[in-house]
């Protein structure tokens, strides 16, 4: 009697779904809301977790459209920081320092043995100095619009760091609509401008304390200890010309001009932006 064959078949490689999840994490300074992505596989082993951080007077909103493309392959955990979107405020302003205090508290309570960073001009400030705080943890960094002004720049630059002062007639909304659809720039829509102007309203006090913070923060001594491998997306913003100094503080930088000339390339060009990252931290 003869037994026939069987054919060895190639499994059939089904595209990830990226799943989004929403929910809560402890700090020292309260709960953390956080948008977790992740594939249909699980996302948990197959390559190093992203954690991402949004610019003052944000929220994780503002990874939203990157989040289906990073988490193809890999859990990322987009947080509202605190005092922004939907987390806790603290009792009092925070420093930078604090802010990545509250990240890592996240980190530690899921027991990231490694996971790398985004982060976006105050996000990119709380990042690196997560990295000085967990050089064992945070494998590599990726970071946009990265303040470093100097002394004659802290002045000009302190006019976002008053407190919005409402007035009868809502003008000051106008104010802040029209700066943020500047500083947006041509390729972003409406929405994500409306969106924007929400997180800022919703942030309150609490955005004007980090953009003070911000400014307070000291680049020059701060930088030079962080010793990972970070990719600089350089964009023409308003902290362009902060980044020569960013790369020389920093001694394994590499620096990449993202597709979008303003500071919402992550809203403008998502796609681009994504491969410039992931060819980055896939090394």
């Amino acid at each position: 009697m003869i037994q026939a064959r069987t054919r060895r078949r190639m499994p059939i490689v089904m595209p990830a779904t990226v799943h989004i999840r929403r929910s809560y994490a402890d700090c020292r300074y309260g709960q953390l809301h956080v948008a977790t992505a992740y594939p249909s596989g699980g996302g948990f082993d197959e390559r190093t977790a992203i954690i991402c951080l949004h610019p003052s007077g944000s929220s994780n909103r503002f990874f939203a459209p990157l989040l289906s493309e990073l988490a193809r392959d890999r859990s990322v955990y987009a947080m509202d920081l605190p005092g922004h979107g939907q987390s806790d405020r603290a009792a009092s302003d925070l420093s930078v320092a604090d802010y990545a205090n509250a990240v890592g508290d996240f980190a530690d309570g899921l027991r990231l043995r490694s996971f790398d960073v985004i982060g976006a001009e105050f996000g990119a400030l709380i990042a690196a100095e997560l990295a000085i705080a967990k050089p064992q943890q945070v494998r590599r960094l990726a970071l946009s619009s990265v303040p470093y002004p100097l002394p004659q720049e802290r002045s000009a630059m302190s006019t976002r760091a008053a407190p919005m002062v409402p007035t009868q007639d809502g003008a000051h909304l106008i104010k802040e609509w029209e700066r943020l659809k500047e500083s947006r720039g041509a390729n972003v829509s409406l929405d994500v401008v409306t969106d924007q102007l929400a997180d800022v309203l919703r942030a309150g006090r609490q955005a004007s304390a980090a953009a003070a913070a911000m400014l307070d923060y000291p680049a020059g001594q701060r930088l030079p200890l962080v010793k990972q491998p970070v990719l600089i997306l350089r964009t023409r913003d308003e902290f362009a010309e902060h980044i020569s100094r960013v790369k020389s503080a920093l001694s394994r930088a590499t620096l990449t001009d993202t597709p979008e000339s303003s500071s919402a390339s992550f809203a403008a060009q998502p796609h681009q932006v994504t491969q410039l990252t992931r060819e980055f931290l896939d090394r």
